[in-house]
């Protein structure tokens, strides 16, 4: 019975672990997009006067898209720290499986 546990233990981590890539890789690909408009937003805002409202409008959606970027940073983080747990876990129960394994075709050693 121990050795069917490790396994389901060791699928339910790997699925986790593909999840948390997963959600990275989106954070990754979702802050490439903001850096790319915040690059257009400041390249726009070149054209104009720094004093007119259309200059101060683009600073301040620029803004508003750098604290988005910090709240992702902070999320990736978060992710990039479960997703360590997660493997040091992953890697406990792959040892017990071992362990079970060892133990079950042990015939009276």
């Amino acid at each position: 019975m121990g050795l069917l546990v490790s396994q389901i233990r060791l699928m339910y981590l790997q699925q986790q672990r593909l999840d948390l890539e997963y959600k990275i890789q989106l954070i990754t690909q979702t802050k490439m997009g903001l850096s790319q408009s915040v690059s257009d937003l400041m390249q726009v805002g070149n054209d104009y006067d720094p004093e007119s409202p259309t200059t101060k409008m683009l600073q301040q959606r620029q803004a508003k898209l750098k604290v988005l970027e910090q709240k992702l940073d902070h999320q990736m983080e978060e992710y990039q720290t479960r997703l360590k747990m997660i493997e040091v876990e992953y890697q406990s129960a792959q040892a017990m499986l071992d362990k079970n394994i060892q133990s079950s075709f042990s015939y009276g050693r």
